[in-house]
């Protein structure tokens, strides 16, 4: 049975990327579930949509679900899937600090 958190932060590396995705080096997360909070890498959350769990922004509803892409140089990162409000996206969350 797969797991579902809720991202709801990001943290940028400060690089300059072509691509804004790739420019998160970490999510904040909260699995509702159990209440359990934490921060996770780039890599830490590919795997763990890539392992069959899930992921979802929910700034307003209904939520938008993440999925894998690949910059062209080879990076995978999570983007959401398109719908019709900006705000589910991932680069509207707030950032989050240290």
């Amino acid at each position: 049975m797969s797991k579902e958190i809720e991202i709801t932060g990001i943290r940028k590396d400060n690089g300059n990327h072509d691509n804004p995705h790739e420019a998160i080096e970490a999510y904040r997360w909260v699995d509702h579930g159990n209440g359990s909070t934490g921060l996770v890498t780039r890599t830490g959350a590919v795997k763990w949509i890539e392992d069959g769990n899930d992921a979802y922004v929910a700034i307003v509803q209904p939520r938008a679900y993440c999925y894998v892409n690949v910059s062209a140089n080879g990076n995978k990162f999570l983007q959401t899937y398109p719908d019709a409000l900006e705000s589910n996206n991932l680069l509207q969350l707030p950032e989050v600090k240290g």
